[in-house]
């Protein structure tokens, strides 16, 4: 066999954002991921990576790249698998032994079988037949859309009537912003409830400007959502999460949110705002973002196996 495999270390993140990159060119035309970004996910609380990263080598050249976590504390498991084309047998090889450490950790985890998430581009490195042989199946279907922004037109939008919002520079408002993530997303596909310390690290919070995140709140209701954003990224500004409680939704609340970040990151220099929505999201979401100019930048299956 040509290549070797290898668990992964924090110093190997340059050359692991090199491979994505790689990757990135290939299934959307450019290379969008951060040095940051690999780090932030090598540091998982949730990911032991003498057990659960992998390396798959073509004699010096990095060639695939995999990582396994576990949020769930249950049977319910995150893998993440990169590769170059021309390298679908180490694809398989790693896929196997993936599958069998997330069945692994969730008898660790006190469950009888793994149900295994993999989130992927609909065209993606990955041969998907693959996938198919070993009972994988597509569940869920992801957008990341991006909007242009312009200085003159996406100026700070006037506050409503009764409504108030505020950054997050005190730590109790940073509190405030997990309680109403937890609360706003529970009943979203494949929501995971986390504690504050663990969402602290899946936000990547050391990295975080927390003059871009913002808490509404009304005066019937008190804070009732948030908007959570970042400038670290290259391509983009970038919107991880906006969220309203059910009580307070139908109000445009999320529509004054989102147009707040549009012209806080127009306010930085920025050209292009981004974010992910899931197709099936009940909130009206996808909508909401038609409405204000977002489109369609690539879209990610979630796929999912179950191991017992």
């Amino acid at each position: 066999m040509p290549y070797s495999l290898r668990p992964a270390a924090l110093t190997d993140a340059p050359a692991i954002t090199a491979l994505l990159n790689e990757v990135d060119e290939i299934e959307i035309g450019r290379p969008e991921t951060d040095l940051h970004t690999v780090e932030a996910d090598l540091k998982h609380p949730g990911a032991d990576l003498e057990r659960d990263s992998w390396l798959v080598l073509d004699g010096d050249r990095l060639v695939a790249y995999g990582l396994l976590w576990d949020e769930s504390d249950g049977e319910r498991i995150d893998i993440d698998q990169y590769i170059l084309p021309e390298y679908q047998g180490a694809a398989a090889r790693m896929l196997e032994t993936m599958e069998a450490r997330a069945l692994e950790k969730a008898r660790e985890n006190g469950a009888a079988r793994a149900v295994v998430h993999l989130h992927l581009n609909v065209a993606p490195t990955l041969d998907t037949g693959l996938l198919r042989e070993r009972d994988w199946r597509v569940v869920r279907r992801y957008h990341v859309l991006r909007r242009p922004l312009d200085p003159v037109r996406d100026r700070l939008p006037e506050v409503p009537a009764g409504v108030g919002v505020r950054d997050c520079a005190a730590e109790a408002d940073r509190s405030r912003v997990h309680e109403l993530y937890q609360a706003s997303f529970a009943d979203h596909f494949d929501f995971q409830p986390r504690a504050y310390a663990p969402w602290l690290h899946d936000i990547d919070a050391e990295g975080l400007d927390w003059s871009l995140v913002w808490i509404v709140a009304t005066d019937d209701l008190g804070d009732v959502g948030f908007l959570l954003a970042r400038d670290d990224r290259e391509a983009m500004g970038w919107i991880r999460s906006i969220g309203v409680l059910p009580a307070a939704r139908g109000r445009g609340l999320g529509g004054f949110l989102l147009r707040h970040a549009f012209a806080a990151f127009a306010a930085r220099g920025r050209d292009t705002v981004g974010l992910g929505v899931d197709t099936e999201n009940t909130t009206g979401a996808p909508r909401l973002y038609d409405r204000h100019g977002m489109t369609v930048h690539y879209a990610v299956d979630t796929w999912e196996t179950v191991v017992s």
